[in-house]
């Protein structure tokens, strides 16, 4: 499965707003410098979901495109 996220990092808070089915909106305090809000935003979904994922789009964005394994 796949969904579209939007990273607003660098924040003072931490939270998950699900848009719908497909589509969030994250908010998390690590920095977006050298891959290190991506590294935390994979455990921090990993967390809320309970499953292996990957990002495999969006890299340099705040647009993400993650990829959920079953």
């Amino acid at each position: 499965m796949k969904i579209h996220l939007k990273v607003h990092a660098n924040s003072s808070q931490e939270k998950i707003l699900k848009l719908n089915e497909n589509e969030f909106e994250i908010w998390i305090k690590e920095k977006p410098i050298e891959g290190k809000a991506n590294i935390y935003l994979e455990k921090f979904l990993k967390k809320y979901f309970k499953k292996d994922l990957r990002i495999i789009s969006g890299f340099n964005s705040k647009e993400k495109i993650v990829e959920i394994e079953n």
